[in-house]
């Protein structure tokens, strides 16, 4: 696949390698399903977190805080965090946004072309919010991306991210040691992350769905030994191997999925200057 590069009007450009597009949107093996907020609204999550979060957690730290939204689909979630987080109303748009972006920028991902179009093309603050085609497994390719957009803002880590219901496809596709691999990347690369994981029920019913539909099940379904209750199961991970601590949950949605807040202790930062890590 192709390296990430920068374009010379300094927009990021990601490669966009050739993935499954399923002709049924019951199909989606990557999670990747086209109408996806229609199924679980922005808000359910959302409503979730609390007022002025980033001054609470980053009362002291330099601005724009920087964060990443892994498996971002089509981008209604990503808008709707960013909206939250700096208390802008749904009626506050583009001619908010050199002020927004003053306070935070956010760099939204997703392994589907197709989605990224879209997110980019319904986007309210194209300058403070960036939409990029990323298969953030792929190590030799998000490595090169990702530091280059961290290396805009002189920094080599991003203040906050956000993995919202993406987990199961990271360990469907790439097995436990995927998970595991995801999940030491992600908290190297944050200093807090929210993780919505998907209970075990919902690794069943994707199986189910592509069982259904005449398609092969996934490869590494039947020997994950990582299984059970997933959100314990990932907290312990996170906790355990990834230098990292929990925070708090801040609830569950509507459709049975907790919101878990990580903090890093700092050890897995690796080659960070002192001036960051005391922002």
């Amino acid at each position: 696949s192709r390296p990430a590069r920068a374009d010379p009007r300094g927009k990021m450009a990601a490669p966009t390698s050739p993935r499954f597009r399923p002709s049924e949107p019951g199909a989606a093996p990557y999670g990747n399903f086209p109408n996806y907020s229609r199924f679980h609204p922005p808000e359910g999550r959302v409503s979730l977190l609390p007022g002025g979060l980033l001054r609470s957690l980053f009362p002291e730290a330099a601005r724009p805080l920087l964060g990443l939204d892994v498996g971002c689909n089509s981008g209604e979630l990503s808008v709707a965090l960013y909206r939250h987080l700096l208390g802008l109303q749904e009626s506050e748009g583009s001619l908010d946004q050199p002020a927004a972006g003053k306070e935070l920028n956010f760099l939204c991902c997703d392994i589907d072309p197709v989605l990224i179009e879209r997110a980019q093309q319904c986007c309210p603050f194209p300058a403070s919010i960036s939409f990029a085609n990323l298969d953030i497994m792929d190590s030799s390719t998000r490595e090169l991306f990702l530091s280059s957009y961290l290396g805009r803002f002189g920094r080599s880590t991003f203040d906050i991210g956000f993995c919202m219901s993406v987990t199961m496809w990271i360990h469907l596709n790439h097995g436990d040691s995927g998970l595991l691999e995801f999940l030491s990347f992600l908290s190297s690369l944050c200093r807090f992350l929210l993780i919505e994981p998907q209970p075990w029920k919902c690794y069943r019913a994707a199986a189910r769905r592509l069982r259904k539909l005449g398609r092969n099940d996934f490869n590494h379904f039947r020997s994950l030994e990582i299984n059970g209750d997933m959100a314990e199961r990932i907290t312990q991970i996170l906790t355990k191997d990834c230098a990292m601590e929990l925070v708090c949950c801040f609830g569950s949605t509507s459709w049975d999925r907790s919101l878990l807040l990580f903090k890093s202790n700092g050890t897995n930062h690796k080659g960070r200057g002192s001036s960051e890590q005391e922002q």
